[in-house]
């Protein structure tokens, strides 16, 4: 099996990498992985081929899409906060480097999987409580809206048969490691992450705020699943909701008093942020999930899970 991974040098891309040359059960013998991003991926394997430079540059784009590749994992984009400071460079990485990768798979002599990582943000507007599939976009961010745009080229690419598409809603990721990010769901990971480190974080969103979130570990194993979930389980239907939990803020500071105690908890302000939360209390609390759970996509078990996953991979590999 051939794969082309963009945002490589990214946290999911690294770990969704790492798993492929794991060669997960469901997937063919992996051959060769080419790895690209704006700065070199760090895996160093034999099947890995690095390839640092933008996919906004149509020939850069076109030289990664190489002869008989199987999937393309496109992951690389210019995350929420950015998008919205910066409007032109997020509709050029977001909306006009996926078509150029949509365009460059075209040209191949055999439709590859193409799994476009697609985001929460897509919807907005008045939301039930558990949103559907197929409930209207309404995105309220340019990032939001950027995505729903590949949703739709994944969507008719497919429909063409220049690819195989699958589009998958990802939930928020949390915990991640290292320092917050230009996403404006940044704050999730870092009211559980700063305080297990003895920094003090802020929640710019109330306590109640209903959040869909997933584990790294669950994430990156659905991202696996959505290259070899056959086409015709898909039925014509390209984009998925993937599973996640519904929490709350305040539920995950009960987590990480239950588990870290009292003192991490107090490390964490509440304090709203006029420029996040208007966006954040946008998204959906919760996805109606059934369908990619009924395809063989995974769901995480607890809020707990998602703390003590970060617990025992990050801290205590640091002591």
């Amino acid at each position: 099996m051939r794969v082309l991974v963009t945002g490589a040098a990214g946290f999911l891309g690294c770990r969704l990498t790492r798993a492929l040359l794991a060669g997960p059960a469901e997937a063919a013998p992996l051959d060769r992985l080419v790895a690209a991003d704006v700065t070199a991926c760090p895996i160093e394997d034999p099947r890995v081929v690095v390839r640092a430079g933008t996919i906004t540059d149509p020939a850069f784009v076109h030289a990664l899409v190489e002869p008989d590749l199987d999937v393309v994992y496109h992951l690389a984009a210019v995350l929420s906060g950015q998008s919205e400071a910066e409007f032109d460079v997020g509709q050029r990485v977001n909306v006009d480097a996926t078509r150029s990768l949509l365009d460059a798979s075209r040209a191949l002599r055999r439709p590859p999987r193409f799994v476009f990582t697609s985001t929460i943000a897509v919807f907005g507007g008045p939301l039930p409580a558990v949103v559907p599939e197929d409930a209207v976009l309404r995105p309220q961010s340019s990032y939001g809206a950027a995505k729903a745009i590949g949703e739709l080229l994944v969507s008719e690419y497919s429909r063409r048969g220049f690819v195989d598409g699958a589009a998958c809603r990802l939930a928020t990721v949390a915990v991640r490691p290292g320092i917050p990010n230009s996403a404006l769901s940044s704050f999730v990971s870092g009211i559980i992450r700063e305080p297990l480190a003895g920094v003090e974080s802020v929640c710019p969103v109330p306590l109640d705020t209903p959040i869909w979130v997933s584990s790294p570990r669950t994430v990156t194993a659905n991202l696996v699943h959505a290259g070899c979930v056959s086409s015709a389980a898909l039925n014509g239907r390209r984009v998925l909701n993937l599973p996640g939990l519904s929490v709350t803020p305040g539920q995950m500071l009960d987590s990480l008093e239950r588990l870290a105690g009292p003192e991490a908890r107090a490390l964490v302000r509440i304090e709203p942020d006029e420029r996040i939360a208007p966006v954040v209390c946008t998204w959906p609390g919760a996805l109606d999930a059934s369908r990619a759970l009924a395809l063989g996509f995974s769901a995480d078990g607890n809020v707990d899970a998602l703390v003590q996953e970060y617990m025992v991979e990050h801290l205590r590999r640091r002591s």
